[in-house]
């Protein structure tokens, strides 16, 4: 008998937030208001040790193949493969979209499910790439990786271009509705596909709602950027003692974990700031804490109306994060480096009153990003657990009879093993090495049902290996141990090794200690790299005499 014999097959709702922290939802330990999310983390799974890639277009690509991003076509994020053309140009596995040596997650459960996507893609900017030539009935995306949440004059150089598609057509940015902000609007968009009964024909549906917030431009409505003023007084360094506080209460994190120490570019920390800049700093979080806010305010207008049709129960949610929070550093590379935060400058109306508004442009820095992401090492684009160690809420009412109410799952995951969870679930069998004529690759991930209906003791096995590389960055997992290797100058460009069930924070080498462990890590890293043909940076590429980190201590 199969799984969904002579019972409903379940819906599933994949929800992405982009750039979200690891402590900015209230049920991960964060001050947010996020009451929808939090309903979901009381009556559902928290999961802690829930792994992406470092970055966002290379993490979608994993959650929609079930397998790595070196062979889903974003080996790099397509805008810094353009910036080395020597190396990536034509190299199987960098394509620069979800290539097609992959079965995408909604092509597999197309046509008996109904498939939509409403948000972010960054999976391919041209056609043949975009959502609705991959499986998506409907679909209605911002394609490339960022752009402006408020609707902004596009004869202005103010603005980041818009280029949206729906449907397989490109839309006309002018007829977008006054009011327009991205996170609103995205769910408008998915809630009028999921009522179109004439597209659905009563089957079972597979969404993706992909936010684009919080990633910068920070920009949310004046009511809800209101309800934050003075919450940030005390800077980003109280703001992540607070949190890691409460995380621990929470049991999010273990009672007795050391956290990395905070490293900054920054010339001058908060203490040294002077009452204004702290006031603009301030207000930047503000503004942050309010997308947060509005993304859990449409998360919520989903939930009722699944209520309302009485499908909720009946509906496998999963809420996630693409990647570590947003840091400005090596974000910047892609965009032109220092460049793009000259452009910044000049282009937009950065002025204190004007911060959050449709022609202003922020972004709240490394400090604050490491508040979210503590006690883990620093934040996205690194593949330190700062920059992969992500948020999961998992509601699943077929799965939590077996479990107390919001159970937290502390085990090792990544985002690779969606696509297998979903297909088990939904009584659908993964094609294998051959699907609608061409050859593709079997995932890499693991489905979780097994360990979630208490048919198995855990999820992955101290025999399985996982790896990670983007920017340069490399790192290996088995077990209780990672290695990691970080190229100058933003590392010491030697592998590093740490156990990252006693030392989440990755504060202790035990490269010296454990030569032994590190050597077969390495070894594990030579067999990664082969059998996905990932291309190795020299570390000369990250050449950068302008870094210049500081170190701060505890108090």
């Amino acid at each position: 008998m199969t799984r969904t014999e002579g019972k409903v097959k379940p819906n599933f709702l994949i929800i992405v937030a982009d750039d979200l922290g690891f402590t900015d939802v209230s049920s991960f330990g964060g001050e947010i208001e996020t009451p929808n999310l939090d309903e979901l983390s009381k009556n559902g799974f928290r999961f802690t040790g829930f792994h992406t890639a470092a970055a966002c277009s290379p993490t979608r690509s994993m959650l929609l193949s079930g397998t790595d991003n070196h062979l889903a076509g974003l080996g790099q994020m397509a805008e810094f493969a353009r910036q080395h053309p020597d190396l990536f140009t034509g190299k199987p596995g960098y394509e620069g979209y979800l290539n097609y040596r992959v079965a995408a997650l909604p092509e597999i459960l197309s046509p008996e499910y109904y498939t939509l996507i409403s948000g972010k893609w960054h999976l391919g900017l041209e056609k043949p790439y975009w959502p609705s030539d991959r499986g998506f009935q409907k679909s209605f995306t911002l394609l490339p990786g960022a752009g402006n949440h408020f609707k902004c004059n596009l004869d202005s150089k103010t603005v980041l271009p818009w280029y949206y598609q729906e449907n397989g057509e490109i839309l006309d940015h002018y007829k977008f509705p006054e009011d327009f902000y991205s996170t609103t609007y995205f769910t408008d968009k998915f809630l009028e596909y999921l009522k179109d009964e004439d597209e659905r024909k009563g089957r079972p549906f597979f969404g993706a709602l992909t936010y684009t917030a919080p990633h910068w431009p920070l920009q949310a409505p004046e009511k809800t950027i209101a309800k934050y003023k003075g919450t940030y007084n005390g800077g980003p360094l109280e703001l992540r003692k607070q949190r890691l506080e409460r995380a621990r209460d929470l049991g999010i994190v273990p009672a007795e974990v050391v956290a990395h120490l905070v490293e900054t570019q920054r010339e001058k920390t908060w203490d040294e700031l002077d009452d204004e800049s702290k006031a603009y700093e301030s207000r930047t979080m503000e503004i942050y804490a309010a997308m947060v806010d509005e993304l859990d305010q449409s998360i919520g207008r989903v939930i009722e109306h699944l209520k309302q049709t009485k499908e909720f129960d009946n509906t496998v949610i999963i809420f996630m994060s693409d990647n570590g929070a947003e840091g400005m550093l090596m974000e910047a590379l892609p965009f032109g480096g220092t460049t793009f935060k000259d452009r910044i400058s000049s282009d937009y109306n950065n002025d204190f009153d004007n911060i959050g508004k449709k022609n202003s442009f922020v972004y709240y820095g490394d400090l604050w990003a490491q508040a979210a992401t503590a006690p883990n090492y620093m934040y996205k684009m690194w593949a330190t657990e700062g920059g992969i160690n992500c948020p999961l809420i998992l509601h699943a009412p077929q799965l939590t009879a077996k479990w107390q109410p919001g159970e937290i799952i502390n085990q090792f995951t990544t985002v690779m093993d969606i696509l297998p969870s979903v297909l088990e679930l939904a009584d659908v069998p993964h094609p294998g090495t051959s699907f609608q004529g061409r050859e593709v690759y079997e995932p890499r991930g693991l489905s979780w049902i097994p360990f979630l209906e208490k048919k198995a003791e855990r999820i992955y096995d101290d025999t399985k290996v996982t790896g990670w590389e983007l920017f340069g960055q490399r790192a290996i997992r088995q077990g209780r141990f990672k290695g990691v290797y970080v190229p100058p100058p933003f590392g010491p460009g030697k592998w590093l090794l740490f156990d990252i069930d006693d030392d989440p924070g990755e504060t202790t080498d035990l490269s010296e200690q454990h030569p032994d462990i590190l050597e077969s890590i390495i070894d594990h890293w030579s067999i990664y790299k082969a059998e996905t043909g990932l291309i190795e940076m020299d570390d000369a590429t990250f050449d950068d005499a302008h870094y210049n980190k500081r170190v701060l201590q505890d108090e």
